[in-house]
């Protein structure tokens, strides 16, 4: 990024636990351990290698800078981010399994009974009573069962340990031998895991990683770099019926940008930068009054930081309250939603490779940042009355995270830097473009990544930029060599969280359920890498596979893969993968009918920006071509697409009604037939202008006459 966001005007320093000064004088102090496997991280990833590193018969421990075991999974990511559960196997299930075990006692529903919880999940039901998991649950609950692992393990936990980053890894021959933190302890292995969402361990010890978005051109992706012009989701501005002005004073550029946007050059797309995508805690709220804290008023609260919002708000904004997801005991997961939400967008671009006193003061930014933001709304009189009136019936609550102000201590760090690995997993492998080998786990939720920055576009109003939602078309494979550095750099390191993959395929794999996967199978191989005496990259797989599989690990899962359909089609067809996408289009494969991998539909988005899907074909020859649209026909689509072809001749507008079963092959309708030029490439236009339902673009295919 080329700005810079504000230094927080007052630090909470017990916030991380860090004491560098009080570490310092510890030196003298210092401890040596020695263990089979040092896992560096408490988050779930480190636990649950931990607990496979022992159920193999090694000894494992766990050092880290956390107080509380299990990351964000006890952080208060309680609405879990599964994508296709039968892809979760293994001590990763086993969880979900311990979490549904724990809701079966009448004690652990307090605040609510459990027949009036509603069982809402992610798409599926969040207690699945036939396979005894339970995918939803409240972070003390989480944190419970992390450290019944660790207790039914016997598993040492060194808390509020921080690796010394500058001098505290120790290589021998391309091998870590021993790791140091600042109070002077230091841990000697056989090998190393790297379990935290900084990648800190992988960083020190000198191997190569990312931080920020490629350029497509790096990985030959479509989704990577800077997306200006590209509208996902419903968490950017176009979703408004009126457009938002950046200026304090409106229509004035000499008056200044509003806070919390970027007045500089946005970048071209596709190009690639240093953004990240976006934090924000993961808030457990509740509405019960007898468990409700009112929301307080931080440090530094400064109300002109949210002056964005009461444009927003009065544009249309109603969505205030979408992502209140419901947890037992009539609480949340509540996260970002919207053009304006708990997202801190554009606050944490420093924060991978940033000093542990700079991360300190980014997370103390998104503290006042996010409880400012519940005041505001719930005190600030300009809000819109229905809004403040439900904002103030919520709080925090009083029976989480009693030692840290009922506030989650793990900032949700959807990304940070990236292990540049033997293998870079890219969004090829995930859409299945191309094959991915030694598979050691699954992942299946959509292509996901959060908004990068705000700024101004030419036309002077206020957009979001970096949000991006893509299906998979179905689980997707993830490889060995996506968990070990090249050969050489680290030869008995694995990194199952901050895996090797471009930013836009750890948009996907970045879920808490396959961090645990990666975790359990990365810890397996590393008990066969000591047993062969050999480096991690030629660790056999087949051995690996077969002892993975006898764990409960899921490699493949074929059945659920969504291939690429009507692929060998006469003429010449242009694909969604290669039209030109303006405004709001998300990636979907649940049709039953449809060219290629997927199509694109527009979010049935109504805003400022339409949605123009734009198919350019180069013919081979001058002459007289069929035009036809391939329709992934749906009774909830448009009756009215509009639909512009560009010819010799000039342009042919027809509205399509997409709602109906296409007469050719039960896909494809024609739009008839047009004279084109060899030298001027045809062009079909497809806009949900005017549309009275959701507009797909899937394919164009132009046969010769």
């Amino acid at each position: 990024m080329k700005f810079a966001p504000p230094r927080p005007r007052r630090l909470i320093g017990s916030l991380l636990g860090l004491s560098l000064l009080t570490s310092s004088l510890q030196l003298n102090a210092a401890e040596d351990h020695n263990y089979d496997l040092v896992i560096y991280g408490g988050t779930c990833a480190g636990v649950i290698a931990a607990v496979q590193a022992k159920k193999m018969g090694k000894t494992a421990i766990i050092v880290g800078p956390d107080k509380h075991l299990g990351g964000l999974s006890s952080g208060g990511l309680g609405f879990t981010d599964t994508g296709n559960k039968a892809v979760i196997g293994g001590l990763s299930r086993d969880f979900y399994h311990r979490i549904y075990m724990h809701y079966q006692k009448p004690e652990a529903w307090k605040w609510q009974k459990r027949e009036d919880y509603g069982n809402k999940g992610q798409g599926t039901p969040a207690m699945d009573g036939e396979n005894r998991t339970m995918w939803i649950f409240e972070p003390h609950v989480a944190e419970l069962v992390f450290e019944d692992y660790i207790k039914e393990f016997d598993i040492p936990v060194h808390r509020d340990e921080w690796l010394d980053r500058e001098k505290g890894v120790k290589k021998e021959a391309g091998r870590i031998t021993q790791i140091t933190m600042l109070s002077g302890k230091t841990y000697t292995g056989k090998m190393f895991i790297d379990a935290t969402y900084e990648g800190d361990l992988m960083a020190a010890a000198k191997v190569d990683y990312h931080v920020g978005r490629e350029a497509n051109s790096v990985y030959g992706e479509e989704h990577n770099g800077v997306q200006v012009g590209v509208l996902h989701h419903r968490h950017h501005f176009g979703v408004l019926k009126d457009k938002v002005d950046p200026y304090v004073v409106p229509g004035d550029p000499s008056s200044g940008v509003l806070p919390r946007i970027n007045p500089n050059d946005p970048g071209k797309k596709g190009e690639g930068d240093k953004g990240v995508q976006a934090y924000c805690f993961r808030m457990c709220l509740t509405n019960h009054p007898e468990n409700r804290v009112p929301f307080p008023k931080p440090d530094g609260y400064d109300p002109k930081q949210y002056e964005l919002l009461i444009r927003i708000y009065n544009a249309g904004w109603t969505e205030t309250f979408d992502k209140f997801d419901p947890i037992p005991n009539l609480k949340t997961d509540t996260n970002n939603h919207g053009p304006f939400s708990f997202d801190n967008i554009g606050y944490n671009h420093d924060y991978p490779d940033a000093s542990y006193e700079r991360r300190k003061e980014i997370i103390q930014e998104h503290i006042t940042y996010q409880q400012g933001l519940l005041y505001f709304i719930s005190t600030d009189p300009r809000i819109p009355a229905d809004v403040q009136k439900e904002m103030k019936t919520w709080g925090l609550p009083k029976d989480e995270y009693a030692d840290n102000g009922n506030w989650s201590p793990q900032l949700y760090i959807r990304e940070a830097r990236r292990l540049v690995g033997d293998f870079v997993m890219t969004e090829n492998e995930l859409r299945k473009l191309k094959p991915t080998p030694d598979s050691v786990g699954m992942g299946s939720y959509t292509i996901d990544s959060h908004n990068i920055q705000r700024y101004i576009t030419p036309e002077g109003y206020v957009q979001n930029e970096g949000d991006i939602g893509v299906s998979t078309n179905g689980p997707y494979e993830i490889a060995y060599g996506s968990l070990v550095p090249k050969k050489g750099q680290a030869d008995n390191l694995f990194v199952p969280v901050c895996v090797s993959s471009s930013h836009i395929a750890f948009g996907s794999i970045r879920m808490e359920p396959v961090f645990m996967i990666l975790a359990q199978s990365a810890a397996t191989a590393a008990v066969m890498a000591i047993d062969g005496n050999l480096p991690v990259q030629d660790v056999p797989y087949e051995q690996l596979r077969e002892q993975l599989l006898k764990d409960g690990q899921i490699l493949e899962a074929p059945h659920l893969l969504k291939t690429g359909k009507n692929t060998n089609l006469p003429g010449i067809v242009v694909d969604d993968t290669k039209a030109q996408l303006t405004g709001s289009w998300e990636t979907s494969g649940a049709g039953k009918n449809y060219v290629g991998t997927g199509y694109r539909h527009d979010n049935n988005v109504r805003g400022t920006e339409l949605s123009k899907a734009r198919f350019d074909a180069a013919l081979p020859k001058s002459g007289k071509y069929e035009v036809r649209l391939a329709i992934p026909h749906n009774p909830n689509r448009a009756s009215n697409a509009k639909v512009v072809i560009r010819h010799q001749g000039g342009e042919e507008t027809i509205r399509v009604n997409q709602r109906e079963l296409p007469p050719i092959d039960d896909l494809f309708l024609s739009l008839g037939t047009y004279q084109f030029d060899k030298s001027i490439a045809g062009v079909v236009t497809i806009s949900n202008e005017d549309a009275d339902g959701y507009v797909i673009a899937d394919a164009v295919q132009f046969l010769p006459k």
